[in-house]
């Protein structure tokens, strides 16, 4: 094999732009979402200064307005539904199965221009002047309204969908027709198998996005009579189309963090997960139930009473799969040879952040609850800890556990494993008082509050400039890592699958001869048992 890799290959920027090597389009992907990622970030920086007091004292209602619709929109379509598909799905998806890369390499170069078309044109519309409707776009506020840029804004969105359903099509001819010899559907790693549940989702729903976008766009052009009830429309059409995709998007963004848990919570405690069957079939029951839950957005809405108590009880049975789940991560830990290392203590604050997120989410299909807790910061606490608490600590527990592959070089355990802490704790310190604030009825996108919330709210915003900081710390040993850290073994974790069998970083066409499966997934036996090698 030769000593090059697909980082050495060529160093030009040609090489980068015009790659179908998916390894160096997940880089892309990589430092694209970091970028936006930074965004998102200032805008809520600003929002939690501004409820640091209960008065306005950093920015009007108007400029309040288009601060959170930024963050919402930058971190729900740029960041979260992106992040851990097209970038650490992108890397080790064809590693995990064999393969020399994706099923369809300039389709997915493509995905990555079009993601950053919608991204710059949604970034225009920020930079124009904003948008000031929610990340939602309810009619009739921003089809009637509203003077802001939400049709350049939808517009980036609208296109950024097409990179999402091109993605999910490559993932899912990848899967079923690269697979290495002897690689069956029940030796598949579990994190395939998520991705897979959420390429099901995106090529499904997000067209459903896409017309709603265009049916929003054209009534606010052209004035014909969708979701306007003074012409002949019904507002309630545009929640239910938009709901209709927006729910499973959660499951686009959290069924992806599953995945790289099972990897994580399997390969630190050196056992195969516990019932995975269970685990593989429940991301797939997770992605096929999520698609009736969406009516528990609209509880307040005037739907019917009949309408309501199917989509409650939907929602309630929708728990029972991640439920699952999080018994088998909790099974797969007993009696298990646990390491502490930094991707195990994210894995363990996503289980920890998850199980918080999903238990309030059964408050929040119960109609009596929720009709209390609508629009209140109950609900925002609530999607906050499965979103960015779940989500995104698995994103960051993935990129950890992978990094010495995707480099060649290792990071500081000391400075990971603190990191992993203070984003632990910075993240319940900003999000856990919202719940009481939640409860105690103050409502959201509100920038002005009653002082005796103003308590609670100090300390969210204390928490969110620790989760800050803690969020910063990665882009520098990461950084430093990525030039300086010493040399990773090609497998420093001594773990079974696949992506560990080639070097670190792996070369151009990923293996020098198409390896064979012979066993099942995660099989920890004596040669596997070795402590890992990055303490």
């Amino acid at each position: 094999m030769s000593d090059k890799n697909y980082l050495t290959t060529d160093y030009t920027l040609r090489s980068w732009f015009l790659t179908t090597d998916h390894k160096r389009i997940a880089i892309l992907y990589f430092a694209s979402l970091i970028f936006f990622f930074f965004i998102g970030g200032a805008a809520a920086t600003a929002i939690r200064i501004e409820l640091a007091t209960p008065q306005a004292d950093l920015v009007s209602s108007d400029v309040y307005n288009r601060l959170f619709t930024m963050h919402g929109i930058i971190m729900v379509w740029f960041f979260l539904i992106p992040s851990i598909p097209n970038t650490l799905g992108n890397f080790v998806v064809p590693l995990m199965i064999g393969a020399r890369d994706l099923a369809f390499p300039r389709l997915n170069l493509m995905s990555w221009y079009i993601f950053m078309l919608g991204g710059c044109i949604t970034l225009f519309a920020i930079l124009a002047g904003g948008v000031d409707t929610g990340w939602t776009f309810y009619t009739p506020f921003s089809t009637l309204y509203s003077n802001s840029y939400v049709i350049v804004a939808a517009a980036g969105i609208f296109i950024a969908g097409f990179s999402s359903i091109l993605t999910g099509l490559n993932f899912i001819v990848t899967i079923h027709r690269l697979r290495a010899p002897g690689l069956t559907w029940y030796r598949l790693p579990l994190f395939l198998w998520s991705l897979y549940a959420t390429s099901v989702i995106l090529v499904l729903a997000t067209p459903v996005l896409a017309i709603t976008l265009l049916l929003m766009a054209t009534e606010r052009f052209f004035g014909v009579g969708i979701f306007d009830p003074r012409i002949g429309g019904d507002p309630l059409l545009f929640q239910h189309l938009f709901w209709f995709y927006s729910h499973p998007a959660v499951y686009i963004m959290i069924l992806p963090g599953m995945g790289v848990i099972n990897e994580l919570v399997s390969c630190f405690s050196r056992k195969q997960v516990f019932g995975y069957k269970f685990v593989a079939w429940c991301s797939l029951a997770i992605a096929a139930v999520g698609f009736l839950v969406w009516g528990h957005h609209m509880f307040v809405s005037g739907q019917s009473l009949i309408a309501s108590l199917v989509f409650s009880f939907m929602s309630f049975i929708v728990a029972v799969p991640s439920a699952i789940k999080v018994f088998n991560w909790t099974a797969t830990l007993h009696k298990g040879s646990i390491h502490f290392d930094a991707p195990m203590l994210y894995a363990l604050a996503f289980i920890g952040l998850f199980t918080i997120g999903g238990l309030t989410g059964l408050f929040l299909a119960c109609l009596a609850y929720d009709v209390h807790a609508t629009d209140t910061y109950f609900v925002v606490a609530h999607f906050h800890y499965i979103m960015v608490g779940g989500m995104v600590t698995a994103y960051f527990g993935g990129l950890h556990y992978w990094w010495p592959k995707i480099t060649g070089r290792l990071y500081s355990e000391y400075w990971a494993r603190t990191a992993a802490v203070l984003i632990f704790f910075g993240f319940n310190l900003t999000f856990f008082p919202q719940f009481i604030l939640g409860a105690e009825g103050m409502p959201r996108r509100y920038h002005v509050y009653p002082p005796e919330f103003q308590v609670w709210n100090v300390l969210s915003s204390g928490g969110a400039a620790i989760l800050a900081v803690a969020y910063l710390m990665p882009l520098f040993y990461l950084g430093y890592s990525a030039f300086f850290g010493r040399r990773a073994p090609a497998n420093p974790w001594n773990a079974p699958g696949l992506e560990w069998q080639t070097s670190s970083p792996p070369p151009e066409f990923n293996f020098a001869s198409q390896p064979v499966v012979t066993r099942a997934p995660y099989q920890y036996n004596e040669h596997f048992q070795a402590e890992p090698q990055n303490a």
